[in-house]
């Protein structure tokens, strides 16, 4: 219910609106009076109204000065000035101002409940708009990375990319682009541990601090990677660049500086065409965060080795730390199965000096399949079950090709992943379940939200958020605005009930907004679709 404040110094005048306007009837609730305006303010603040109705002329404070202070503090207020006073001056101060509405006195009351009307229909309207936007948000990001997915994998053209990208509200004209890919993950952690609050505390900062600037674009890649395309012209792009790093540094180093985080930045591109070599260029500086735990920034100025290929056997100049078994933990805890083809490329540039001895080739191999093996089991696979997964094990004790080492340690590794991304995927099942067994059970209540449900399978609303639009392939909000729609329907075409009843049945307290959403989602009013016989026209 919206609510109202009176501000009249004449306490005869403010007394009979306050007491003979049915205000419950119209919509509002009372919210309290005053006598002049240095006494309204402070209580204006406390009540916080959706609508002011103020005398023009009080003693201490007038009405004008009043709207001035509120609408400073409260610029969605709408004020309704009354004057006794046919006054062309205050009426243009008052338009100046943003009020809404000029009243002569005598006012009546039938005349006062119109213009409350007038102001409510505005209001909700615009809450209505407001609401929508803020529940389309969740799946315009959604919609935004899948767009993205197809920029990069090369699936669209330049023209329609700008079509796809014209339809999702984006501009992305410019002379330069570029990809980041950033994440955090608490130390040690495994696949199941994918939310923190330290995480969250980085991400609501930097999409905070991206979305001030329209040549960031931030999306969120997978569950804890996030990826951020920079448009910019050519003499700002250098610029650009360098605040994102500054700025996703400063945030974990503040913020999160116990946590494990990387960030690799591509090269820039004159083209949009060229943004799937872009992609690729940093899905392989990605790869290195294992090999260069330490090395938080990756570019092609901070990973030396990917443009060297030496081949050789020289172990004495060899960085012991690159053959350090936490690099293969690391990469069986978190990359993704598809990135490690990537992965085992940039590892053996890193060590292409060495590869020349056949010893040396053997013991990567022995570390990656022990490794490997002791990670499957902690999975509950076991040793024999995962080994006989494998086709390259007879290159054990040979003499291997730069190829053949390659084709070993992608495929041990790969494997492993697969079966770690089948236990997440059963975990993730099984939160998905609970989760979707409670909004089938629970859709009609309109207490219904995306923390709730989180809070009853007892995980954080970011991380259920994140997992419900990559598995389910609609957000959260979809998901439940889908069924009390479906609901809706149904009730439209069997009962004879009104749409404020059907509003309260599928989940909604406000009739007017179930009759927004519906339009907006159905493509017609409750009534036309009831008097369509329920088709859709």
């Amino acid at each position: 219910m919206l609510r109202v404040f009176l501000v009249e110094d004449e306490s005869t005048i403010r007394e009979t609106l306050r007491d003979t306007v049915p205000w419950a009837q119209c919509g509002y609730e009372f919210a309290g009076e005053a006598g002049d305006g240095e006494m309204a303010l402070p209580l204006i603040r406390q009540a916080k109204p959706d609508v002011l109705i103020t005398d023009i002329r009080m003693p201490f404070m007038d009405g004008l000065d009043l709207s001035r202070l509120v609408l400073r503090e409260f610029p969605n207020v709408k004020i309704v000035i009354i004057s006794g006073y046919d006054d062309f001056e205050y009426a243009r101060q008052a338009i100046d101002i943003g009020v809404e509405r000029f009243l002569l006195k005598p006012i009546t009351k039938n005349s006062l409940i119109g213009v409350l009307g007038e102001l409510k229909e505005k209001l909700e309207g615009n809450n209505y708009l407001a609401q929508f936007h803020q529940e389309a948000q969740e799946y315009e990001q959604y919609a935004r990375r899948r767009f993205f997915e197809r920029v990069v994998g090369g699936q669209l053209t330049v023209q329609q990319i700008y079509e796809e990208a014209g339809k999702l509200d984006l501009d992305l004209r410019a002379q330069c682009y570029t990809i980041a890919l950033f994440s955090i993950l608490p130390k040690g952690a495994g696949v199941s541990e994918t939310y923190s609050e330290p995480a969250a505390r980085v991400r609501d900062a930097l999409l905070e601090h991206f979305m001030k600037y329209p040549e960031y674009l931030l999306l969120r890649w997978n569950l804890n990677t996030y990826v951020v395309l920079i448009k910019a012209d050519k003499d700002k792009m250098e610029r650009c660049v360098r605040r994102c790093i500054d700025t996703v540094r400063d945030q974990y180093e503040s913020c999160a500086p116990d946590q494990n985080w990387s960030l690799a930045m591509g090269a820039p591109t004159q083209r949009l065409s060229a943004l799937p070599a872009c992609f690729e260029e940093v899905s392989r500086l990605w790869a290195c965060r294992y090999i260069l735990p330490r090395q938080h920034i990756l570019s092609a100025e901070t990973v030396g080795f990917l443009t060297r290929q030496d081949d050789g056997d020289n172990l004495a100049g060899l960085d012991a730390a690159k053959v350090n078994p936490s690099i293969w933990q690391g990469v069986l805890q978190s990359a993704a199965a598809e990135e490690i083809p990537s992965f085992v490329d940039e590892y053996l540039h890193s060590v292409a000096q060495a590869l020349g001895s056949q010893p040396f080739c053997q013991y990567l191999m022995l570390s990656v399949r022990f490794a490997a093996t002791e990670f499957a089991m902690g999975l509950g696979v076991s040793q024999e079950e995962f080994l006989s997964l494998l086709d390259c094990l007879e290159l054990t004790g040979q003499n291997v090709t730069q190829g053949d080492l390659r084709r070993y340690l992608t495929q041990v590794l790969f494997q492993a992943a697969t079966l770690r991304d089948k236990a997440s995927s059963s975990q993730y099942g099984s939160l998905l379940s609970q989760a979707v067994d409670y909004i089938d059970n629970h859709f009609t209540d309109d207490s219904l939200s995306l923390n709730l449900v989180a809070r009853e399978i007892n995980i954080s609303a970011n991380y259920l958020s994140a997992v419900f639009s990559q598995e389910m392939g609609v957000t959260f909000t979809e998901y439940v605005t889908g069924k009390r729609m479906e609901r809706a329907r149904e009730l439209l075409r069997t009962t004879d009930k009104r749409s404020g009843e059907i509003a309260f049945a599928v989940g909604y307290r406000d009739p007017h907004y179930f009759s927004f959403l519906f339009k907006k989602t159905q493509g017609c009013t409750p009534r036309d679709f009831r008097a369509g016989g329920g088709r859709r026209p």
